[in-house]
């Protein structure tokens, strides 16, 4: 009997509750709304705080509660995990108030809510793109903001997975080899350099500098005859340029193996 007062006290409550919120919902007080959102987002009902403010937010535009409404709804779409359009929210906030009461935070709200909605490597990475732009942004303005270490971090992982999604291109490639005619070994070289100069102090460098060996020995061993040499000479080239960083590295006796038959291949060649 008291599991089902108790129950029963809870769904009176609950009912309540959305009858009060229904009943604030079509309200044509402005006020009254906003009010209700504040203490719906004070108690975690992110998605009621966000729905209310979305009504208003036109209507404040211009008024002394502009401001904390735009920056509130936005929050509430973060905290409602809804990141994408929260970012949106979040830029247009300190673009609206530059020098607005929220605008620092503002930055740095609308870069995580892009790191948090990037996505794994092997998808688009707009998302990911965006949260560094955003992220960037706050550095830029703010380089000695609260949340400066944690920006620079999250830029530092996003960029980490964009050099991981170069990475995958990268061996895509050289995974095709040569197919239908077309060299594809130099497409991996070509993207891993690229990413390299773009992403220099990436942790998988060693990853890239391998990957450019390995394409430039297997170009070579695929080649026809007249150009064997030359691209041999070219992976003897790019295995200097692996042990020179990596004179101790994980791929070390792989490429000791690549570089003593690329020199055989030479000598015999001469």
């Amino acid at each position: 009997m008291v599991k089902k007062a108790i129950c029963y006290g809870l769904i009176v409550l609950f009912c309540c509750s959305c009858s009060e919120y229904y009943k604030v919902q079509k309200s044509n007080d402005p006020d009254v709304k906003f009010q209700y959102a504040k203490m719906c987002f004070e108690k975690g009902k992110y998605s009621r705080a966000y729905s209310l403010l979305e009504d208003i937010v036109t209507y404040y535009k211009g008024t002394d509660k502009a401001e904390e409404t735009l920056y509130l709804l936005a929050r509430s779409h973060f905290m409602a995990k809804n990141y994408d359009t929260a970012g949106e929210y979040f830029a247009t906030y300190y673009r609206s108030y530059p020098k607005g009461q929220y605008t620092e935070m503002a930055h740095y709200y609308s870069g995580l809510s892009f790191y948090r909605e990037a996505p794994d490597p092997r998808l688009d990475q707009t998302d990911t793109y965006k949260g560094i732009d955003e992220l960037q942004a706050y550095l830029d303005y703010y380089p000695q903001g609260e949340k400066t270490d944690e920006v620079r971090d999250m830029i530092f992982e996003m960029q980490e997975k964009l050099a991981q999604k170069e990475l995958e291109n990268a061996t895509l490639y050289y995974n095709i080899g040569n197919y239908l005619g077309r060299n594809y070994f130099e497409s991996a070289v070509i993207t891993a350099q690229n990413a390299l100069k773009t992403f220099p102090y990436t942790e998988k460098k060693e990853d890239f500098l391998m990957l450019i060996l390995r394409a430039r020995y297997k170009e070579a061993k695929e080649s026809i005859h007249e150009r064997k040499g030359e691209r041999y000479r070219n992976a003897v080239d790019e295995y200097y340029a692996y042990i020179n960083e990596y004179p101790d590295g994980k791929y070390r006796k792989e490429a000791d193996g690549i570089f003593k038959d690329a020199s055989k291949q030479i000598k015999d060649e001469e």
